[in-house]
């Protein structure tokens, strides 16, 4: 059986592309979702409602034809449903035709490249949307679910990012087509009907990965502080790629936190403190720098670690001594988590040690002394930081 899975672009009809028109003539059976199909209920063939993959494959299996086409809004190659329905299709004659994606459409109407955007999905979830825009000069948001175009506008404006410019669109293609321009800041309370995206154009983007901030950038107060230098090593040692699940246990001011959040834009960092001081800096440093892929929560350690999502790296600036309960707690949800320990006592770093050793791993551990220089008299000193270890190692 030929099935052709076709990229409809925007409208359905109007947005074909010439290849797609021919390979629905050819078509004995239509399916799709019922604003796509609906343009063909007319034409004599037979039209199936759906945009689950099984049912669409169980629809094929039992049809008897010898061509059917499935079709996709956007083009099939983005964020598409194809992705899901091709591993169903392995018996069939399968060929896919590109449409045109809400993101060149877009894109053209707006005047602006998409070569160097981040392209982002909210459609049924909540992404990490401050973060990116931070980290990127264009950002390209697929709005759908609990998220609209609002929300984002506000999510922004909490985040310090309110005179970022956004570019927002709606029933694209249609007749009651919108676009809407302007500062994120002034669209908060915008309202969109249909389907819509988002482009941000954030010129005040940072265009690396920020590393070894210096402290003073941080919102202090009287709360534990991992130091910049150490903070930098430690955070390194970590490995966080761009979707990591980092836990930071013992988050104090949240500078691990912010620096570990800039590693993971598509994943998340979730900060554990025992004290509320801790948990409401960590909050203030993560809008102050943009991370909205940071959350926090109160409480003593392990204990408030059983709900929290297995992690890829796990950072401890405090166990407040309970080492064992940490480590066991880290294995019992991934047993190749990557720890990275931070410790001023020869106590605790043999303390790491052991449980690094119990847990199948010879852990990796090295002593920073940091000397700064610091003007005095009108004379440049060298003062002498308090030596760090840090103590590293993957579980088994």
């Amino acid at each position: 059986m030929r099935v052709y899975i076709i990229g409809t672009g925007m409208d359905g009809s109007i947005t074909l592309t010439r290849e797609a028109e021919k390979a629905l003539e050819k078509a004995e059976l239509i399916i799709g979702a019922e604003r796509l199909v609906k343009p063909f209920m007319e034409n004599g063939r037979e039209v199936f409602v759906s945009y689950k993959a099984d049912e669409i494959s169980h629809r094929l299996t039992e049809c008897g034809y010898d061509t059917a086409a499935v079709l996709m809004s956007g083009d099939c190659g983005f964020f598409s449903g194809a992705r899901k329905l091709l591993p169903y299709l392995g018996r069939q004659d399968v060929r896919v035709i590109p449409g045109i994606s809400s993101l060149s459409y877009f894109c053209s109407r707006t005047g602006l490249s998409y070569e160097n955007m981040k392209f982002i999905s909210l459609h049924g979830r909540e992404s990490n949307i401050a973060v990116n825009v931070k980290m990127n000069e264009y950002c390209f948001f697929l709005l759908g679910g609990d998220m609209t175009a609002a929300d984002v506008c506000r999510r922004l404006c909490g985040y310090g990012l309110g005179d970022v410019t956004v570019h927002i669109g709606s029933d694209l293609g249609g007749a009651d087509e919108h676009i809407h321009s302007g500062r994120a800041e002034d669209l908060c309370d915008i309202t969109v009907s249909g389907l819509s995206v988002m482009i941000t154009d954030n010129w005040e983007y940072i265009s690396n990965i920020p590393s070894c901030i210096s402290d003073g950038s941080f919102i202090r107060r009287e709360v534990p502080m991992t130091k910049s230098e150490i903070r930098c090593i430690a955070v390194s040692k970590l490995g966080i790629c761009s979707d990591s699940v980092v836990w930071d246990v013992g988050c104090g001011t949240g500078s691990v936190s912010v620096e570990a959040a800039y590693r993971c834009p598509d994943g998340m960092v979730y900060a554990f403190d025992k004290n509320s001081d801790g948990v409401q800096l960590t909050e203030d440093n993560a809008r102050l720098f943009s991370c909205d892929n940071i959350r926090i929560t109160e409480g003593i350690c392990p204990e408030i670690l059983a709900d929290a999502p297995a992690p890829d790296c796990v950072f401890i600036g405090g166990s407040s001594g309970d080492m064992e309960g940490l480590f066991s707690a880290v294995y019992e949800k991934n047993t190749k988590a990557q720890i990275v320990i931070t410790a001023v006592s020869l106590e605790t770093v043999h303390e790491a040690g052991v449980h690094f050793k119990k847990y199948g791993m010879e852990p990796e551990a090295v002593q920073i002394a940091v000397t700064r220089a610091e003007r005095l008299l009108g004379h440049t000193m060298m003062k002498a930081q308090n030596p760090v270890f840090i103590i590293s190692g993957r579980l088994s």
